[in-house]
């Protein structure tokens, strides 16, 4: 038996001419909180839709808590919780119609815990989805994604249409109650500030492949900011593993992904940068953004960088 809840393997999709995923290569362990990043467009949803079988790759291997989405789709869906940004349901059913309709469905449906939900996330029982704000539409949607206690959920911008203390419950009670029962989790969001404290291990998707894949605490670890004098800098210059090179005047900052072999660069040329630490939200953006050496002109930029 696998030790992956996900496996893909040179995983393409192409819509006509244009190829969304070339080449992904990615793993997700059984009982991890796994952090999908990309930017818009990068083909994060498509990825996603994919594992559920809901479209066709064009190439590679895919598995799914062992099973192959193209022909075993029905059986993940049983077995897999789902909640998309753009998640559609009955209209015309009122809450607790629709939570009795869909129970049937699943064998492993649990009544008690989606009451607990439906109470915790303040749902309107009575009430038709279709007249539900978009808020409560995406707190039904969650308790959907995860009443039948699934071996895996996949979460794809959960938390959009959420109000900020609303994000946060999610992340500390759904989240760590799927953590606590070693639920696998696949989440994938923009709000990278939110992900961070939840997320055991991060992928990034970027160019329709995966850039980096790592555990969250290696990856602060490894990746940080070094400030050191322009003219330093000139003297050690590249430095090992480069991510992003800024320079602002008489001083450069330089994000790296392995800060123990660059300090090291540095120190044989008798420096010693400032080590600075970046959260996820910053190493994500040196990951898909970052290009090399560039200046800064503006004062917004010194502010962004500083």
């Amino acid at each position: 038996m696998s030790q992956y809840a996900i496996e893909i393997r040179g995983l393409v999709k192409r819509f006509g001419d244009k190829t969304v995923l070339g080449d992904v290569t990615f793993q997700v362990p059984k009982g991890k909180t796994y952090a999908f990043l990309g930017r818009n467009g990068a083909g994060k949803t498509t990825t996603i839709r994919i594992l559920l079988g809901l479209l066709r790759a064009d190439g590679g291997q895919v598995s799914v808590l062992g099973l192959d989405p193209a022909r075993q789709a029905l059986e993940i869906r049983r077995r897999v919780g789902y909640l998309a940004e753009d998640q559609r349901m009955f209209g015309w059913m009122r809450v607790r119609q629709l939570l009795d309709f869909i129970a049937p469905f699943y064998p492993h449906w649990n009544h008690s815990l989606a009451e607990r939900l439906a109470g915790r996330l303040e749902l309107p029982m009575n009430t038709r989805v279709r007249h539900l704000s978009k808020g409560h539409t995406v707190r039904l949607g969650l308790l959907l994604a995860v009443a039948h206690r699934p071996e895996l959920v996949i979460l794809d911008d959960p938390t959009l249409g959420l109000d900020p203390i609303m994000r946060k419950e999610f992340l500390r009670d759904v989240v760590s109650y799927l953590q606590s029962i070693e639920t696998t989790v696949f989440f994938s969001s923009h709000l990278l500030y939110e992900i961070e404290p939840v997320a055991d291990m991060v992928g990034i998707l970027e160019g329709g492949r995966i850039v980096l894949q790592s555990a969250t605490d290696t990856l602060r670890e490894q990746v940080k900011q070094l400030v050191l004098s322009t003219e330093d800098y000139r003297r050690v210059s590249p430095l090992p593993r480069e991510l992003d090179v800024v320079i602002r005047g008489q001083q450069t900052a330089v994000v790296v992904a392995d800060t123990e072999a660059a300090c090291r660069a540095a120190s044989k040329a008798g420096v010693r940068p400032t080590v600075i630490n970046l959260n996820l939200d910053e190493i994500f953006e040196a990951y898909v953004t970052g290009k090399g050496e560039k200046t800064l002109d503006s004062q917004a930029d010194l502010e962004r960088v500083g």
